[in-house]
């Protein structure tokens, strides 16, 4: 009887263990180009014992842009020591580096409790050849679309994006 009971808690402890260790993670935009946003990876994967700030190359911001007339597939990832680096299509992806101002104003956009309230889904009908818009910021992503009212918030983090907008262009 003490057999039975060692190893049926140990086989429920195992699958607490396992079912605790399995969460959902973010959704992913259709995309079959390689572009797709990837599973925000997992806080302990990325965090630093004893660090509050992140590190400079960790990713402040990523952008995905799709659709339009011409088809359009780009990705634009933004770290905190404000390099970026821009993909069009499978074409080469190109880099910059943003002001510290730069960064200030982008990392307030998306610190800004009213962006916290966007929603994270479409709220109205998509436009005829409009891009669909999917931003990632602290594991959480809001997606959107051209044809529906953006919330000022948004258009605030669209704004402080590098060149003033998510990228569009083909």
């Amino acid at each position: 009887m003490e057999y039975a009971k060692r190893y049926g808690t140990a086989a429920v402890l195992a699958a607490v263990v396992a079912v605790a260790g399995c969460g959902r993670s973010p959704a992913t935009p259709p995309d079959d180009s390689g572009l797709s946003v990837p599973p925000a990876p997992s806080a302990s994967a990325t965090a630093t014992p004893g660090k509050d700030r992140p590190a400079p190359q960790e990713v402040l911001v990523e952008v995905v842009v799709n659709g339009g007339f011409a088809g359009v597939r780009n990705k634009l990832v933004v770290r905190h020591d404000g390099s970026y680096e821009l993909r069009k299509g499978t074409g080469e992806p190109a880099s910059g580096r943003m002001t510290k101002a730069q960064v200030a104003e982008l990392r307030a956009a998306l610190e800004d409790p009213a962006y916290a309230r966007v929603p994270d889904r479409p709220t109205g009908a998509p436009a005829p050849d409009g891009f669909e818009y999917y931003v990632t910021y602290a594991y959480r992503l809001v997606v959107t679309r051209d044809g529906e009212d953006r919330p000022p918030a948004l258009e605030r983090v669209f704004k402080a994006l590098p060149e003033g907008h998510p990228p569009t262009a083909p």
